[in-house]
């Protein structure tokens, strides 16, 4: 599931904090306005389900914020007035009616699917649109893009619109932030139906645990982003493990001490380009205190770089166990038989403030979770009113909320009280934004209330608003048709009864930036987003001549086909590979499919099966092993061969090997055990034989791929595209004319460990590179927020030359 928010800012890119895992949002979060639209509730206690955003330059597109399919929309020519004058006695325009409302069906964890909903909602009319931003397209495409407004937003509706399979792709552009009583934003909402929020979050038996208390581990390994511990006292913490010999070195000194009984610990662990993060929470008589202000960094350096030589000395029975033990706390693979009993895993955790020590995160009463189950103590609650006194009349009389509003009220001065309602919106947002803590409890609050666009039911709902102590009520002196002018105007904007989903009813709400915060560290592509990482077109060689070749997806069925069994076991083997090994980043992603992709011949062959020389030892899997020191250093690494063993393998095989390698200029080849096996090592056992065939199995062709992405620490490589993004633009002449590509420097890194097991910077020597540098460009706008690709002209844009985007079939 791939998903970014509504506003791409180009300074969202990068950030100077070595611990912020998520910059992007860094930027957009500070977009949320501070004076009005505050989430989930208004100043006269009516449900606001929505952020309001406001980018800080004009012509800042809206975007999709994932794939998905257009549930209705609104296009409209100009603005519509709410009441104010202008000047000159005539109507201010002073807001928008314009809207996209889409619907996203994706997956997420262990192959379930998540179904939710986003609403763009005051997006400028067209009009202004040509006015202050910029001419709309002459001849507008029928599907949009990054770039470019597509031929149903670019003119007017005519009223709300339920078109029918029209698809939108993340990033594509819907339009511009508008207005609403003359205040500049978008009113930005991701909400829930009943039906999809208890599949998704009550179904039994799966992993969320949203507003227990006491989470416990769960049974099902659906596990993404990071990972929490919940550790009760009495629990000893330790300044160094009982580490011996080499072992020693992974362990600098911390503090000893103790967690006291009656205590709780809660633990969040992450990995940030190459270095392991925590943070803790100390739970005293049922008052939780956070002790890391900021994430602390381990001490020991570029921990999850060297985190399979870690695993590799701490765990020489089965590193791989140890490996997920060290990234999870748990073992997940679920191919792999797990011990009776886990290993013991000291990690690093602060315990009390400012000190850290190490724990064993192996017991059985340390409770191991991540962010697919929304833990409590992370800020998640469910804000459920539970009283049909009140379903009807869409305000709120949650104490939580309530009290809030109340607290606003009492701070208002008689002048301030007779402002319009909307106009009042300043003081509650201004609150809330001067007090940190009120602010982060609301983005933790997923709310059940019905939607302010669904115009079925008003009078009941907003009638309190007119009773003699609401808010018209109060204002009838003052503003005698208040309350008439509020419905009026509204009824303007609504639109629900209009769509498919209908009126009269709940949703369940999110705020807006803290759902797509979260989603963005699930790591887990669904078919379709791996289907779009094939590129269109790609570099062949035939003879001296470069060819212009689609790529065909009939091929790429054992990988992305929807009813094919083995298809779905390779989507869900390759996401738990990405997980365990830590290739969740996008940018490590990209470089990753930038590889696989190409090695794979574009999803359509996990087992080489080729003629050349280093047969049998050919390549499987999604980075192929090719070579029989690779394969057996995989096994080892599973646990399915000792060291010892590994070694007499590879000894034996050399020595046959030698003695059929044929005579050139009267000497005898001799064979590498660093690169294969030539064809004549007849003497392979069956159990060998078997073994090596296994890489070509869903399981365990990912997880190979994975552990030679881990043991090459190509992730180093992939990181180092942070501060060298920007690639070098290059041309083929091809069968079809000049076409480009992009080397990246980072990305030749990558490629290089992975063709030829070192990070060469010699291109000519990687099988294919023209290839993995296209497919690296197309990963990248498929998986990044906002990449610059230099044109031919010298400008830049989030799309490279040549570039053709995948549609979804």
């Amino acid at each position: 599931m791939i998903i970014s928010p509504p506003f791409l800012p180009a300074n969202g890119m990068e950030s100077s904090d070595p611990a912020r895992i998520d910059p992007m949002m860094d930027v957009v979060d500070k977009l949320e306005l501070p004076h009005h639209g505050v989430y989930p509730i208004a100043f006269d206690r009516r449900w606001h389900c929505g952020a309001h955003l406001q980018p800080s330059l004009q012509n800042e597109a809206v975007r999709a914020i994932a794939d998905g399919e257009v549930v209705a929309y609104r296009v409209s020519q100009k603005a519509i007035g709410d009441g104010q004058k202008k000047n000159d006695g005539s109507d201010a325009l002073n807001s928008n009616t314009g809207f996209v409302l889409l619907k996203h069906t994706t997956e997420t964890g262990d192959g379930r699917t998540i179904t939710f909903y986003s609403l763009y909602m005051h997006l400028l009319d067209l009009e202004s649109t040509r006015t202050n931003i910029k001419p709309l397209p002459a001849n507008p495409p029928a599907v949009g893009s990054s770039t470019v407004l597509p031929k149903w937003l670019c003119y007017p509706s005519d009223g709300v619109k339920v078109p029918q399979n029209l698809k939108v792709y993340r990033k594509d552009m819907l339009g511009y932030p508008g207005a609403c009583h003359g205040q500049s934003h978008l009113h930005f909402e991701i909400f829930m139906t009943e039906v999809d929020f208890g599949a998704w979050f009550e179904q039994a038996g799966h992993t969320v645990q949203l507003g227990n208390a006491a989470p416990t581990t769960p049974a099902s390994k659906d596990y993404w982003g990071h990972s929490y511990f919940v550790i009760t006292g009495p629990q000893a913490f330790v300044s160094t493990p009982n580490a011996v010999g080499a072992a020693a070195e992974y362990f600098p000194a911390l503090q000893a001490g103790t967690l006291d009984a009656g205590n709780k610990l809660y633990v969040e662990a992450y990995f940030h380009k190459g270095q392991r993060y925590t943070r803790s929470w100390l739970e005293k008589v049922d008052t939780i205190t956070l002790l890391t202000p900021a994430p602390e960094r381990d001490a020991y350096a570029d921990y999850e770089y060297k985190m399979y030589a870690r695993a590799t000395a701490l765990y020489p029975s089965c590193p791989s166990d140890g490996y997920e033990m060290l990234r999870f706390g748990r073992i997940l693979s679920k191919d792999l038989t797990p011990p009776a009993a886990p290993p013991k895993t000291w990690v690093a955790v602060t315990f009390d403030a400012g000190k850290q020590g190490y724990v064993d995160i192996s017991q059985s009463t340390i409770q191991k979770l991540s962010d697919a189950n929304f833990p409590f103590f992370t800020g998640w609650q469910k804000i459920d009113e539970g009283n049909a006194l009140f379903s009807q009349d869409g305000l709120c009389d949650q104490d939580a909320l309530r009290n809030i509003v109340k607290v606003v009220e009492d701070l208002e001065t008689p002048t301030e009280r007779l402002r319009p309602e909307w106009g009042q919106e300043d003081k509650l947002a201004a609150y809330i934004q001067t007090h940190a803590e009120v602010r982060e409890k609301l983005k933790g609050f997923i709310c059940h209330a019905p939607s302010e666009w669904d115009a079925s039911g008003n009078e009941e709902r907003y009638k309190r608003l007119n009773d003699p102590n609401g808010f018209f009520g109060k204002r009838k002196e003052t503003d005698p048709n208040g309350y008439n002018n509020f419905l009026k105007f509204q009824k303007q904007l609504q639109f629900l009864d209009k769509t498919p989903l209908d009126s009269g009813q709940k949703f369940w709400f999110f705020h807006p930036l803290a759902f797509v915060r979260h989603f963005r560290k699930c790591g887990w592509l669904a078919r379709n987003e791996l289907l779009q990482l094939l590129p269109a077109f790609t570099f062949d060689k035939n003879g001296a001549n470069w060819l212009w070749s689609n790529i065909s997806l009939n091929g790429a069925a054992s990988l992305l086909s929807n009813d094919c069994s083995d298809a779905i076991s390779r989507r869900l083997e390759l996401n738990a590979a990405l997980r365990k090994y830590g290739i969740t980043p996008l940018v490590r992603m990209a470089c990753f499919f930038g590889n696989a992709t190409q090695e794979t011949q574009w999803f359509q062959k996990y087992h080489e099966g080729s003629p050349y020389w280093y047969r049998p030892w050919d390549g499987r899997g999604f980075l192929q092993l090719t070579h029989a020191a690779n394969y057996i250093k995989y096994w080892t690494f599973r646990g399915l061969t000792t060291n010892e063993q590994s070694k007499l393998i590879l000894q034996q095989h050399t020595t046959q090997a030698n003695n059929n390698r044929p005579v050139i200029n009267g000497k005898r080849t001799m064979f590498d055990p660093a690169n294969s096996l030539s064809d004549t090592s007849t003497h392979i056992s069956a159990e060998i034989i078997n073994r090596r065939n296994d890489t070509k199995n869903a399981f365990e062709a990912a997880d190979s791929a994975g552990s030679y992405w881990a043991w090459s620490n190509a992730a180093s490589g992939a990181d180092e595209y942070y501060s060298t993004p920007n690639g070098t633009l290059k041309v083929l002449n091809t069968n079809s004319g000049p076409r480009h590509y992009y080397e990246n420097r980072a990305f030749g890194k990558v490629a290089g460990t992975v063709n030829t097991g070192s990070p060469s910077s010699s291109y000519s020597a990687i099988w294919g590179i023209q290839a993995r540098f296209l497919a690296f460009g197309n990963a990248q706008v498929v998986l990044l927020d906002a990449p610059a690709f230099n044109q031919i002209d010298g400008s830049f844009s989030q799309i490279p030359v040549d570039y053709v985007r995948r549609e979804i079939p």
